[in-house]
């Protein structure tokens, strides 16, 4: 197997880091010349999977990543060696990867730069809230439409705006099952896939409490069941379902799915909670520090074409208010910077009072 040499830059002395392990190096570029299946060893005995059929390669990168991360190819800086470390490590024992810190400092962008640079294609996003359950990430049944249905109101429209043309089941209407079941995020990036999905889970720290511990199962084995499914096995064993990517069906078969590559997971916490120890054990810890002046200045370039050291001045001085007022969230850099290319100058009078009103502390208070 061959291993890729990455030297990174050592946020203690500023000299060359370089971790012959590493396949994710952390700059968000994309690997050149290099597939991950041939630098990503075999998981631990443990973590091995073998769920197939291997599906087809999967979406490429969205517009979501742009927005986030900026056009491929601008200027990027690296993460801190440590962070690397515990992304690699999720990485090679296939375990999730808790990343905790405070709100706005870039927790769910390393599930994108992680997808751009290894090239493992569309994030799969499961933004989190007091009401999501276990059954919301895996799938969604939708009983009403196939009641309607069995009562003779038509089956219902796949993405292309066709119908199923496999053959109903005896006595049926003409609507599958499969056709009323639409995997989430996570029950997408449990499908059998050749390389691992990235899946991102946004602020677990904002479930119920019963959540994390549902999660447990289903991150341990790489697979769940679909009852609504395995309930019609006898009468249709391969039900074609709708994933979470735009347009796209796959077929389940017997009501279970079982990964092959078990997924990236990036979970994110602004640390608002507890999580069970037996939840904490199954994850690789990764504590994310605010970003430093540095890679300030890469966002910005890899946001604004052509802008390049030409504020360096307001990323100090964001860097000192942030530091005074608690944490301060890069995007409200990012909103400065983009009135100023818009065309407000630092002279104006109105400038320090929309700085003031931009960089407002987090906490809320007037």
């Amino acid at each position: 197997m061959n291993r890729v040499q990455h030297p990174v830059e050592n946020s203690r002395n500023g000299g060359p880091v370089n971790r012959s392990w590493w396949i994710y190096r952390g700059t968000g570029q994309p690997l050149p010349d290099i597939r991950l299946a041939d630098v990503l060893p075999p998981p631990p005995g443990w973590r091995a999977f073998d769920g197939g059929p291997v599906l087809p390669p999967v979406p490429a990168e969205s517009a979501e990543t742009d927005r986030r991360l900026g056009s491929a190819g601008r200027t990027t800086s690296r993460q801190n060696p440590h962070d690397i470390d515990m992304i690699n490590t999720a990485l090679l024992l296939r375990r999730p990867l808790l990343v905790t810190g405070r709100p706005g400092i870039g927790k769910s962008t390393l599930a994108y730069l992680v997808a751009r640079e290894l090239g493992l294609g569309r994030v799969l996003h499961w933004g989190i809230t007091s009401r999501s359950t276990l059954r919301s990430g895996l799938y969604e049944y939708d009983a009403i439409g196939r009641a309607q249905a069995s009562l003779g109101r038509g089956p219902a429209d796949l993405p292309d705006g066709g119908s199923t043309t496999e053959a109903a089941p005896e006595g049926g209407t003409g609507a599958r099952i499969g056709d009323f079941v639409r995997l989430g995020p996570l029950g997408t990036a449990l499908l059998p896939y050749e390389l691992p999905r990235v899946l991102l889970i946004d602020e677990l720290d904002k479930s119920d409490i019963d959540l994390p511990s549902d999660l447990l199962h289903v991150l341990e084995n790489g697979s769940y069941d679909i009852p609504e499914l395995v309930r019609a096995r006898h009468h249709e064993s391969r039900a074609r379902v709708f994933t979470d990517d735009p347009d796209t069906t796959v077929t389940v078969a017997d009501g279970r799915v079982r990964c092959r590559a078990f997924p990236f997971v990036v979970i994110t916490s602004n640390g608002e909670r507890q999580f069970p120890p037996a939840f904490l054990r199954r994850c690789v810890r990764l504590d994310v520090s605010p970003p430093r002046e540095d890679q300030l200045a890469a966002m910005i370039a890899a946001h604004f074409r052509d802008q390049e050291g030409r504020y360096d001045d307001m990323i100090r001085a964001f860097v000192e208010r942030s530091r005074q007022n608690g944490g301060l969230a890069t995007d409200q850099l990012l909103n400065a910077v983009f009135l100023r290319t818009a065309g407000v100058r630092e002279d104006d009078e109105s400038w320090a009072e929309l700085l003031e009103a931009l960089w407002r502390e987090l906490s809320g208070a007037p």
